[in-house]
């Protein structure tokens, strides 16, 4: 029994130190691998950025007249407003390294820019869109929801509160449209997303119970 119990501890301790070696093997080659591509990155030289989709606000369409006394909404708008005359460019999922590959060190600083624009972008949209819900105004949070998804945004309750609202407004059909939109993020949460909106609502019960 004794030698069964022996026998067993060492084929557990062997068993542990190869995991430990193997785990130390893999960080050894990505850390490698990591500073190879950054290495190559530092010495691409700067390209245009004429052809980055960047994103224009379409004011027009936005509910940019509903609830303009209201101080929150009103702060989401002078936002947006303020935004619109910004580069902005979604650049969900990618490092500074991939940015410094595919278009030179030099153009790191505008395009950490124009990702900070996108950031403060997706989440105006997602907060003016909660208030304008909560306001009963169900269409107008739709139009600025739906913005908010084309653009490929990575704010899970953006598309959980549009599936919820195309159920109140009686067109859930529509809600296929956001797992074709959901699947296009570059994002780890893409999966996330995608699972819940495959179950049935609702979904942002969070506002739901507000």
């Amino acid at each position: 029994m004794k030698t069964l119990l022996l026998s067993s501890l060492i084929v557990f301790c062997a068993l542990i130190a190869y995991e430990n070696r193997k785990h130390r093997k893999m960080e050894e080659k990505f850390k490698r691998d990591f500073w190879e591509r950054e290495e190559r990155a530092n010495h691409v030289r700067k390209k245009s950025l004429d052809r980055l989709p960047y994103i224009t606000l379409p004011l027009e369409t936005l509910p940019m007249d509903i609830l303009r006394e209201d101080a929150a909404v009103a702060e989401c708008q002078r936002q947006i407003l303020a935004l619109s005359t910004q580069k902005i460019v979604n650049l969900t999922g990618y490092t500074n390294t991939d940015l410094k590959l595919e278009y030179g060190t030099a153009n790191i600083t505008p395009l950490s820019e124009y990702d900070y624009n996108y950031t403060l972008l997706a989440r105006t949209l997602q907060e003016w869109a909660e208030l304008l819900y909560q306001g009963g105004f169900l269409k107008e949070a739709a139009a600025v929801l739906e913005f908010a998804v084309s653009t490929e945004t990575d704010v899970s309750h953006s598309y959980y509160l549009l599936a919820d609202i195309y159920d109140t407004l009686g067109c859930p059909e529509k809600k296929a449209s956001l797992l074709t939109a959901a699947d296009k993020i570059r994002a780890p949460i893409k999966n996330t997303i995608v699972r819940t909106l495959r179950r049935s609502g609702p979904y942002s019960g969070w506002l739901h119970s507000s």
